[in-house]
This record gives structure tokens, C-alpha cells and sequence, in this order.
């Protein structure tokens, strides 16, 4: 979900729904005041809210406690979002030139008006047409585990038409949208999985194809996975070109934490998004540095940096 106006005075207005997730008369409104109230209706537990925090926020405040240099959080799971800290002068909404503060880009929604078109395929529009909220969290579409089993799903079916694979049969399993999960693409691109297995875990979803089928099939899928890390990086890198010049040095060192599924979890996304980032922000020196439940340890520090402040504004 996105929200804006999330502050520590926990005013939080939904601007619009992701990633699937839909919700009647919720858009437009304080979602803080409608939690207070469910909480209130429950009336089993006193409960209040004093901070609004995201993933990719809670993710760079947990990496920061313990590495004050982290001033960038990186979300590369389900997901896809940036946080970065930004010097107050920049920030033409809040009032203040002095310190800093924290903004949340929620970049998935980039090329939302159009401006990356020229670089989506026929399957990034496919993909996005067939989803829940089609024409929103383009970028976010092409980068996150969410869709990326879909989109090399589009692209088998297109070979398939072809006669290039599975004997150019699109059989029903293929069509079903949703059978090629993030895990399947990590599964799929493992270097400990030889093509027979590889085979093995095609059957498993219905999907009767030869030793050849598997290799082309392999090739998409990295394909795929290479080119969402690419376009994280990219993203990452000029937010990390934006702080070097907000800094005035000619060389930045800084650490961006990071958090999410297909960083952990996929083989080679990691590798790949940082090997371009260091190709794209050469003048950046980066450190990444996981985090560990970073939302649940992150909404921890920024509860109790809010209730400080307010327990300090009482006195």
C-alpha cells in the first residue's frame, strides 16, 4: 500500500492499494483513525498508534542502528521501494532547512505516467493488463518476485506459439496464471540443479518437457531475474549518485540495507544488482548490509524515538 503524510504524529492517508491487496472505502482515508477505531470496537486491549512505518523504512532505521553510515533502505522481495535520507534544504513540502528526513520514494509506482515505456516488453504489458491494478507499479511489475514468474510465463507461452518449446503445444497448466512462483525462478537458476531435475520440477507443475525445454527454459528465467536486478540497480544508483552530490564529495562511502526475498533467496539477483550498481555510481563505495526482520525491529526504534519525542514535548 502507499501512503503519504506518515509521520510521527501516525497520520497516515492511503493513497491507493498494491500488490493485489483491495480494500472498500479505504482509499483517501486516515488509516490510523480506522485502526484506533477497530481497536476501540475490540475493546479488549488499550492500544494506540504513534508512528506509520513501512518495510523498506523499518529496514534502513534496523540496518542504521547498528551501521550509522546506512542511510539508504532497500526492499527486493515481493516488493520493490527505496527509502533514502534526504537534507531537509531539498524538500519543498516540509518546512526547515535544517538535519534531514527520511523519504519514502515508493518507486514501484515509477513509470506510472508513461516515461518508461520504450523499455517495457510485450510481456511487462501483458503482465501488467492482466493484473489487479493494471497501468499502476509499472516499474515495480518488471523488478519484484511478485511478477516475475509471470512475466517468464508470458514468454513461454510466446515460445510455445512458436513451436520453440514444449512441441508447441500451450497445454492448460500453462495458461494457468500464477504457476511459476518467485521460488520456482530460485529453483529453476540454481547451479546445484542439473537439467534432469530441472525436468523433474517442470513435471511437478504439469509441464511434460524434454532436457531441451528445461535449458531454454533456464536461460528465460535468468533472463528474466538479470534484468530486474539491473533495473533495481539503476534505480538504487542514481538515489546513490543523488546523495554523493547532496554530500558535495567527489566519492561516497555509504551503506544501504536490505531486506526481501528475491535478495536473499535468489542465486544470482544479489550478485547481479550489485555488480551494476558499482557500474552505474562508480564514484560510490557501498556497503549492503542485510537486515533481519528489518519492518518488525525498525517499527520497534521509530515507536520508541516517537514516544521519546513526545514524552520530551510533555515536559
Amino acid at each position: 500500500m502507499r501512503f503519504e503524510g506518515a509521520e510521527c504524529s501516525a497520520l497516515g492517508t492511503l493513497v491507493g492499494w498494491t500488490k493485489g491487496f483491495k480494500a472498500t472505502d479505504c482509499e483517501g482515508e486516515d488509516v490510523v483513525d480506522m485502526l484506533r477505531e477497530a481497536i476501540r470496537r475490540r475493546n479488549e486491549f488499550d492500544l494506540d498508534i504513534v508512528a506509520v512505518v513501512n518495510d523498506t523504512v523499518g529496514t534502513m532505521m534496523t540496518c542504521g542502528y547498528e551501521d550509522p553510515n546506512c542511510e539508504i533502505g532497500l526492499i527486493a522481495g515481493t516488493g520493490s521501494n527505496v527509502c533514502y535520507m534526504e537534507d531537509m534544504k531539498n524538500i519543498e513540502t516540509v518546512e526547515g532547512d535544517e538535519g534531514k528526513m527520511c523519504i519514502n520514494t515508493e518507486w514501484g509506482a515509477f513509470g506510472d505516467n508513461g516515461c518508461i515505456d520504450h523499455i517495457r516488453t510485450k510481456y511487462d504489458r501483458e503482465v501488467d493488463e492482466g493484473s489487479l491494478n493494471p497501468g499502476k507499479q509499472r516499474y515495480e511489475k518488471m523488478t519484484s518476485g511478485m511478477y516475475l514468474g509471470e512475466i517468464v510465463r508470458q514468454i513461454l507461452i510466446d515460445l510455445t506459439k512458436q513451436g520453440l518449446l514444449f512441441r508447441g503445444h500451450v497445454s492448460e497448466s500453462l495458461r494457468k496464471r500464477g504457476i511459476f512462483e518467485t521460488k520456482f525462478l530460485s529453483q529453476i537458476e540454481s547451479e546445484r540443479l542439473a537439467l534432469p531435475q530441472v525436468r523433474r520440477v517442470l513435471r511437478r507443475r504439469g509441464l511434460p518437457g524434454s532436457c531441451e525445454d528445461s535449458a531454454l527454459l533456464r536461460e528465460v528465467s535468468a533472463l528474466v531475474s538479470a534484468r530486474a536486478a539491473r533495473l533495481c540497480a539503476a534505480g538504487l544508483a542514481a538515489v546513490l549518485d543523488k546523495s554523493r552530490e547532496n554530500r558535495g564529495v567527489e566519492r561516497l562511502r555509504i551503506t544501504v540495507g536490505v531486506d526481501g526475498t528475491l535478495y536473499k533467496l535468489h542465486p544470482h539477483f544479489s550478485r547481479v544488482l550489485q555488480e551494476t550498481v558499482k557500474e552505474l555510481a562508480p564514484q560510490c563505495d557501498v556497503t549492503f548490509m542485510l537486515s533481519e526482520d528489518g519492518s518488525g525491529k525498525g517499527a520497534a526504534l521509530i515507536t520508541a524515538v516517537a514516544k521519546r519525542l513526545h514524552n520530551v514535548g510533555q515536559k
